[in-house]
C-alpha cells in the first residue's frame, strides 16, 4: 500500500511546492515523494527542506506559563520539495507545465518510480549500491556505455573512500567483459584477484545481496619485480616506437642542437639493424668526434638505469583483451619514469584503439594530478597524451577513468572532458571550486552536501542520471588493497554502566614524540 505523508497546501509552483507533512511519516530530507497530478500522472518531488514547529508551546514558553497538555497535536511539520518530472509516453522526461491543485496528497515514492524518473538503468548496469537517505532500499545501476565511453572521474579527499569505489567499478566491468588497463602508482589494484575475507564487510553483503569473488582475469605488470615481485609479468617498453621527439621529452635534461643531431643521427644507425636496445644507441653515439656527445651519453646511462626498456616489451594488444584487467604496478618506480611509462603506454594502446587492433576499453588513471597536472602545477610528459585521450578517446572507445584526491590539481581541460563524476567527501576550498567548475548543475547546497559526506557515500552527477543523486557504494566482492598502514594497534574494551569510568588514554610513542 502506498504511503501518505502529507497534503499540499498555500501557494503551488511549477517547479517547487510546500506540503503538510503527517507525524508519522519520519519523512528526510532528501528523500523522494509523488504526487498524482490531474493531467500528466505520477510525479516525483524531492523534499529539500523540513521544518517542525509548534506557535502554542513557543508562546507559552515566552509568557512564562507551562506547556499546554495538547503540546504534540499543535506541533506543525512543514516540507518543501523541488518538482523532478513524470516520464511522458515516449519515455523521457518531462517538467510539468501545470501546478498541483492545494489539497493534493503527497505519497512516499516506491524503488519503482524512483528508477525510472532518475534513469538508474536496469540490472545489466554497472551497480553501485543503493540510494543513501532513503527508507526503501533502492538499487543504483548506471548505463555502462555512458559511463566508460564518455569519460568518468572519481574525486575524493583522503580516506573518503575514493579507491574502494572505484574497486566496486572495476569489478563490475570486469563482470561486464570490458577491458581495463589500470595506472597504479601505489600498488593496490592487484588485491582484486582474492576474494574479500573481511569479517566486518561479509556482515553487510546481505544488504547489497551480493557475495564474496575473486577475480583471476587481472593480470599485473611492473617495471620492477623485484621491488613487486607479487607481479604476473615484467612491465617493458618498446624501443623501437621512440622517435627522437620521444627521446627528448624523456631525457632529464635539455638537448642542443648539436646532441639533437648526434641523436638523430644515431638512431637512423640502428634502425638499420632491425632489432636494436638502448646499448646500441649509446655504443653508436661513442664513435661520435664530436665532445657534445659526452652529456647526452649520461643521460642516456641515466635512463638505462630505470630497465623499462630490459625484456620482452609488452604491446598493447597483450593488456587489452576483453574481461580482462591490466594493472600497471609502479609502486616503488621514480615519478620521472612513471610519467614516460604512463605516456607511452598510453600513446600505443590509443593509436591501437584508432586502428581497431584492440577491443574498446577504460584507461583508469590513478593519481591523475600527477600524470595531467594543471598548468602552474608542473607539466609532464604524459599530459599531452592524457589531455588527447579525454578530447578524443571517446570517438575511438577509449574511455578515460580520472581518479584524485586533488581536484584542483588536474589539468582543467581534462576534468572538463569528464561527463561523469562520482564524487566523494572534499572540503579543501581549491578542490570544491575546480569540482564546481567542471559541473554545470553543480549548486551551492551541493557543495555543502560534499563538504559533510560520510566515508563511502557518493554524489553522482552527470550524463548517466537524470539528477544528482547519492549513493552509499556497495561492499566490494573481492579484497581491498588500498588500506591504510597502522601505526599502533589500539585494543578497545566495551564499557557498561556497570563500569567504572575509562581510564585515561594511555599516549602511545608517537604521541609522545610529536607532543
Amino acid at each position: 500500500m502506498v504511503k501518505i505523508v502529507g497534503m499540499i497546501f498555500g501557494e503551488v509552483g511549477y517547479k517547487e511546492f510546500n506540503f503538510i507533512v503527517s507525524r508519522d511519516s519520519n519523512l528526510q530530507k532528501g528523500e523522494y515523494v509523488k504526487v498524482n497530478h490531474e493531467v500528466y500522472g505520477w510525479v516525483m518531488a524531492q523534499v529539500t527542506s523540513i521544518k517542525r514547529s509548534n506557535e502554542m508551546y513557543s508562546l507559552n514558553v515566552i509568557t512564562g506559563n507551562s506547556a499546554p497538555k495538547d503540546g504534540v497535536t499543535s506541533e506543525k511539520i512543514v516540507a518543501d520539495a523541488k518538482v523532478i518530472g513524470f516520464i511522458d509516453e515516449k519515455n523521457n522526461l518531462k517538467s510539468p507545465r501545470i501546478p498541483f491543485k492545494p489539497g493534493e496528497k503527497v505519497y512516499k515514492a516506491d524503488g519503482t518510480i524512483i528508477r525510472k524518473t532518475l534513469n538508474l538503468g536496469v540490472r545489466s548496469g554497472i551497480y553501485l549500491g543503493i540510494m543513501d537517505g532513503q527508507s526503501d532500499r533502492v538499487p543504483v545501476y548506471l548505463n555502462v556505455n555512458k559511463l566508460v565511453q564518455k569519460h568518468v572521474c572519481v574525486l575524493a579527499k583522503t580516506g573518503a573512500g575514493k579507491s574502494y569505489t572505484v574497486g566496486v567499478l572495476i569489478e563490475e566491468l570486469i563482470e561486464k567483459g570490458v577491458p581495463v588497463v589500470i595506472i597504479d602508482p601505489h600498488g593496490e589494484y592487484s588485491a582484486l584477484k582474492n576474494p574479500n575475507t573481511n569479517p566486518r564487510e561479509l556482515e553487510l553483503m546481505g544488504k547489497y545481496k551480493i557475495s564474496p569473488k575473486g577475480y583471476p582475469n587481472v593480470v599485473e605488470f611492473t617495471p620492477n619485480q623485484n621491488i613487486n615481485p607479487q607481479s604476473d609479468r615484467k612491465l617493458a617498453l618498446d624501443i623501437r616506437n621512440f622517435t627522437i621527439s620521444n627521446f627528448m621529452e624523456m631525457l632529464p635534461t635539455r638537448l642542443t642542437d648539436s646532441q639533437k643531431g648526434i641523436l638523430f643521427e644515431s638512431l637512423k644507425v640502428v634502425k638499420g639493424y632491425g632489432r636494436y636496445t638502448l646499448d646500441d644507441i649509446i655504443n653508436v653515439i661513442h664513435e661520435n668526434e664530436s665532445k657534445a656527445k659526452y652529456n647526452l651519453i649520461t643521460s642516456l646511462e641515466m635512463l638505462k638505469e630505470s630497465r623499462i626498456f630490459d625484456g620482452a616489451a609488452v604491446r598493447p594488444v597483450d593488456m587489452v583483451k576483453k574481461g580482462m584487467v591490466s594493472v600497471l604496478n609502479l609502486r616503488g618506480i621514480q615519478p620521472d619514469i612513471q610519467g614516460i611509462i604512463v605516456s607511452r603506454v598510453a600513446t600505443e594502446i590509443f593509436e591501437d584503439r584508432k586502428r581497431g587492433r584492440i577491443p574498446p576499453l577504460l584507461f583508469l588513471l590513478e593519481e591523475a594530478h600527477n600524470f595531467a597536472p594543471e598548468r602552474g602545477f608542473g607539466q609532464t610528459v604524459s599530459s599531452g597524451v592524457i589531455r588527447t585521450i579525454a578530447s578524443e578517446g571517446r570517438k575511438f572507445g577509449m574511455g578515460l577513468c580520472v581518479v584524485s584526491q586533488r581536484p584542483a590539481r588536474i589539468d582543467k581541460s581534462v576534468l572538463s572532458q569528464c561527463n561523469t563524476q562520482i564524487i566523494l567527501k572534499v572540503t579543501n576550498p581549491n578542490d570544491l571550486r575546480a569540482i564546481s567548475q567542471s559541473i554545470e548543475s553543480f549548486t551551492a547546497d551541493l557543495e555543502e552536501d560534499i563538504k559533510h559526506l560520510q566515508p563511502g557515500v557518493a554524489l553522482i552527477v552527470g550524463d548517466v542520471v537524470e539528477q544528482p543523486i547519492f549513493v552509499d557504494i556497495r561492499v566490494k566482492k573481492s579484497r581491498h588493497g588500498g588500506t591504510s598502514v597502522e601505526l599502533v594497534r589500539e585494543h578497545k574494551k566495551q564499557y557498561t554502566d556497570a563500569d567504572p569510568a575509562p581510564p585515561p588514554k594511555r599516549e602511545t610513542f608517537w604521541k609522545k614524540i610529536f607532543r
